[in-house]
């Protein structure tokens, strides 16, 4: 399953946003983590449509956008109109989770599911087959700069095995606390779509992309290699 870089502009200084996204594209960057919060859900306020739908016109990015909001439904048309192509929602945040994932898809988007670090698995197991992600958050979401969770890894793994046992094939993406140092054991652990926030933009945008790129590039080519000599 191909590996997907998708740096969180969370972190990003907001001042030169649209430059700072293009130093994760020309570094190799395919996503654009775009986290929705709304001060209810979240303890923290983001931004919402209005600043998508205007660095979308900056953008070549796949615009993957989270949201973090209660009754994630009101937004579901908004937030596509606004140039989002994934959206995923909180399932603690609604009631409605197989109309949202129906309504989105009807949109023309890809429709993902984000549990918080204290929610089973097991709980997203009715829409398994609808969806076309899982994002689990490896922190408390809503806040950026915090430590990876520990205990995050069994439940990636425990994601995937559910998905492969049930003989689907889906992206699992991870995000809070990943760095250059810890983001292959959430690799090992079966994750494929890695967001990233202080550790793309604090410092050196282009070669802190670079970096995670070419350790995917690494491990890309030594499953080539190890798959030939099978």
């Amino acid at each position: 399953m191909k590996t997907i870089f998708a740096p969180s502009i969370l972190s990003a200084d907001f001042s030169k946003l649209g430059a700072c996204m293009a130093l994760t594209e020309r570094a190799g960057a395919q996503y654009a983590h775009i986290d929705v919060m709304d001060g209810m859900f979240v303890p923290n306020i983001s931004f919402g449509m209005p600043v998508i739908k205007s660095i979308r016109k900056e953008s070549n990015l796949v615009f993957d956008v989270h949201m973090m909001v209660e009754r994630p439904e009101r937004y579901i048309d908004a937030i596509a109109e606004s140039g989002a192509d994934i959206i995923t929602f909180h399932l603690e945040a609604t009631e409605h989770a197989a109309e949202i994932i129906d309504r989105i898809h009807d949109l023309g988007k890809k429709a993902g599911i984000s549990i918080k670090p204290n929610t089973s698995v097991y709980d997203i197991e009715p829409y398994m087959s609808d969806i076309d992600m899982l994002l689990i958050m490896t922190v408390e979401p809503g806040l950026g700069g915090q430590k990876y969770i520990e205990s995050s890894t069994a439940k990636i793994r425990e994601a995937r095995r559910a998905f492969e046992e049930a003989g689907i094939d889906i992206d699992i993406e991870v995000d809070g606390g990943i760095k250059r140092e810890n983001v292959e054991v959430v690799l090992n652990a079966g994750a494929n779509v890695i967001v990233a926030g202080s550790a793309v933009y604090d410092g050196n945008i282009y070669d802190n992309t670079r970096s995670f790129i070419e350790l995917f590039e690494e491990r890309e080519k030594l499953r080539k290699d190890t798959m030939n000599l099978l």
